[in-house]
């Protein structure tokens, strides 16, 4: 006797091939270093002293962290949230599931966010 489950054998592929798709749209590139502002640069020293570890700042590839290509272009952060610079204040002020707090006074805070829009 075969019971139905309801689970249709080909509903986990084509949501794989779906997702993969979705996943193949092209995110801007990034600003050029040669064409960074001063603010921006210092921004990006931040992020090599403190986000460069977990996160690849050009691509949307995981390494410990998502990838931040185009955060601040995109209309939602991983976890679904607009991004606006308050909540990547936010998020690297507190932290947010695996990720620790960022400990970072207001000057390195404002150039890294500066830095965050050039991905």
């Amino acid at each position: 006797m075969h019971l139905r489950s309801g689970f249709d054998p080909l509903f986990f592929p084509v949501c794989v091939w779906a997702l993969g798709l979705a996943g193949c749209q092209s995110l801007p590139t990034s600003k050029p270093s040669s064409e960074w502002t001063p603010q921006e640069a210092r921004g990006a020293a931040v992020y090599q002293q403190k986000c460069a570890r977990c996160h690849y700042p050009t691509n949307s590839h995981p390494l410990h962290g998502p990838g931040l290509q185009a955060i601040t272009k995109v209309k939602a952060m991983p976890s679904g949230a607009p991004p606006t610079d308050e909540r990547l204040t936010a998020v690297i002020l507190h932290g947010r599931g695996m990720m620790p707090a960022t400990p970072v006074d207001d000057p390195q805070l404002q150039d890294l966010l500066a830095y965050l829009h050039t991905l």
